[in-house]
Parts: C-alpha cells; sequence; structure tokens
C-alpha cells in the first residue's frame, strides 16, 4: 500500500527546504540555472510564490514542483528528475494553472537522458518544441572563404530605427530552418525580446549586414558576452532570403569570431536546430563541436 499523498501551494515556512529539494534534483548546470532564476525572488512578494507546489506525505515533502514566470506572458517549468505518481499529479496541476493563466508558452529543457521525465509530460500534454545541438569553437577558428568580402559593411543595431530592426528580423526569420514551431507561436517583438531578456548588455554587441549594392541591411548577426564563464554566445545570425546562398554565412560567422577573440573570450557557443543541416554543416567546416543536445518541450497556454 502507497502512502497517501497530497498537493499544496508551498507554504511560506517550508519555501526553504522545498527549493533544496528541488536543486538536488537538477544536473550542475541545472543548479546553476535555478540559482540564477531564483535570484530575483529574494525579497519579492508572497503572490511571486504561487507557482510553487509541494508534494507532502504525512507533513514531510517528496515532490516540488515550480513554474518561473517569465516576460512576455511566458514561463519555465522546474520538476525533479524522480517518478511516481504524485510527480504526475503535481506536473498535472502545473499544466492546469498554465491554462488558467493564459501563458503563451511554458517550456522545459531536457537532455536526452531524460526519457522517462519525457513521458511524463508528454503524457500531460506537452509538445516537442525543438530539438538543439549545442555547438562551441574556440575563437581563433575561421571558416575557410577564399578572400575577404569587401562588399561587407557592418552597422550597431542600434543605429536602425525600431522600424528597420523589425522587418530585418521579420525578413532574416522568413524560411529559416531554426525553431520553425517556436516561429509559429511568437511575433517577432516576441523574439527580439526574448534576445534582450538574454543578454544584459544588449544591444551592445548586436549588428547589421549590409552589402554596397543594397540600401537595406540584408543579415543580422546578435552576440552576448557570457563574462561569467569567459565566453561568447552567438544568440542569431542570419541573411534574409534574397542573400542566402551566396557564401556569406561564413563570412558573419568569422566576424562573430573575430569579435569574441578581440573581447579576449575563449570561445564561441550556440545552438542550432538539429534538423537545420545547412547551418550545421557551416559550423562543422569552421571548426565548431557539439558539446551537448537539448530538447525543448512546452505546453500552450
Amino acid at each position: 500500500m502507497t502512502d497517501t499523498f497530497k498537493i499544496t501551494l508551498c507554504p511560506p515556512n517550508l519555501r526553504r527546504e522545498a527549493l533544496l529539494h528541488l536543486a538536488k534534483a537538477q544536473s550542475p548546470d541545472g543548479q546553476k540555472a535555478l540559482t540564477k532564476a531564483l535570484k530575483p525572488m529574494l525579497g519579492g512578494p508572497e503572490t511571486a510564490w504561487q507557482s510553487l507546489w509541494v508534494s507532502q506525505v504525512d507533513g514531510h515533502i517528496n515532490g516540488v514542483i515550480w513554474v518561473q514566470r517569465l516576460p512576455l506572458n511566458m514561463a519555465q517549468l522546474w520538476l525533479p528528475n524522480v517518478e511516481g505518481d504524485h510527480i504526475n499529479a503535481l506536473i498535472e496541476t502545473a499544466r492546469q494553472w498554465v491554462v488558467a493563466q493564459r501563458l503563451t508558452l511554458c517550456h522545459i529543457e531536457l537532455s536526452p537522458d531524460a526519457t522517462h521525465q519525457r513521458a511524463q509530460l508528454l503524457g500531460h500534454g506537452m509538445q516537442p518544441l525543438v530539438s538543439l545541438r549545442c555547438l562551441k569553437a574556440t575563437v581563433n577558428q575561421r571558416f575557410p572563404t577564399t578572400a575577404s568580402d569587401t562588399r561587407l559593411r557592418w552597422v550597431p543595431w542600434d543605429q536602425l530605427s525600431p522600424a528597420q530592426q523589425h522587418a530585418l528580423l521579420t525578413a532574416v526569420g522568413h524560411g529559416s530552418l531554426d525553431c520553425r514551431l517556436l516561429r509559429d507561436i511568437l511575433s517577432v517583438d516576441d523574439l527580439s525580446a526574448g534576445f534582450y531578456q538574454q543578454d544584459t548588455s544588449a544591444p551592445a554587441h548586436w549588428y547589421a549586414l549590409y552589402v554596397a549594392e543594397s540600401p537595406s541591411p540584408i543579415g543580422a548577426l546578435l552576440l552576448a558576452p557570457r563574462r561569467e564563464i569567459n565566453r561568447w554566445e552567438l544568440m542569431l545570425m542570419g541573411l534574409v532570403p534574397k542573400w542566402r546562398g551566396h557564401g556569406l554565412g561564413g563570412h558573419i560567422l568569422n566576424h562573430a569570431l573575430a569579435l569574441a577573440q578581440q573581447a579576449g573570450a575563449s570561445e564561441l557557443l550556440l545552438s542550432v536546430d538539429h534538423e537545420n543541416h545547412p547551418a550545421v554543416n557551416l559550423y562543422t567546416r569552421t571548426g565548431f563541436s557539439e558539446y551537448a543536445q537539448q530538447h525543448v518541450l512546452a505546453w500552450r497556454g
């Protein structure tokens, strides 16, 4: 006979124990990410904790789940890496809350070996959103281009008007093979705001690419320094459809690597949709190697 569990919003006096319980279930990288997510919550109003639930048996916590509210009416799900009826009940509680709050998206990032978590979440209506390959390269790597293209000109992002920025991101996203389902769900403004959220220095290292014969920008490059790990991240690079297939991708990537190298970073990191074979080929030829994979699942509220 199994013990009877009870699902409740986490009482304030049990919050520290619940968060420690949740942290212990995360990978080392997950623990760092959770710590970062919790920092803004400290000292916040009690209403900020209305999406932290616990499962208890005889007054003792045996499971925790948290829906972290994010800007743009989105959220991230945090759950322990264990199985059981109480975990299924916690997941269903979180799902119902996401629906009731009418969130645009609530996602979770899983490693490929988190098979039972994936099965649990799929059973509660989560849908696969994207599978990512996480790549890295030392900043002295370069794509083997034959010569520099003197027609190219880089312009800082903040020199574009908001309308130009919007138009460029819209054009770069048109027909892109990266995160197609996500682009169907989120608007260009949502995606742009998400990039700002990920980069505290934005748009200091964001650029628009011009070519001599075009009055409008033909490409975008969004970089974010990750100084705490002495690396830079390539958040977005792309060309408008008219200029794809002209061999310019290597020039953009080389510019990103050169900027990271000039800043003293050791590596450039990026994530790419595993279905985006042309991009993967470009990165591989440049010397990028895979260091992790990530599967993103989501509820749509």
